[in-house]
């Protein structure tokens, strides 16, 4: 049993070493991405709440 935990392990760090790392720009610019479509999602989602409460609010009265 201990042997195999001792081969996961050394199996796992062999396969870490191969792994391209993103440079800090990268992160960086992707990021930003994330942030700004966030934003325009949010954005895009109040106004189509407000239109369709001011809607129901309309049709309602």
């Amino acid at each position: 049993m201990l042997n195999k935990i001792r081969d996961y392990i050394k199996n796992v760090y062999y396969e870490m070493r191969k792994v391209t790392w993103p440079t800090r720009s990268e992160v960086t610019n992707s990021t930003i991405v994330v942030v700004v479509i966030s934003l325009i999602v949010a954005v895009i989602i109040f106004a189509l709440d407000t239109v369709f409460t001011t809607a129901l609010g309309l049709i309602i009265q």
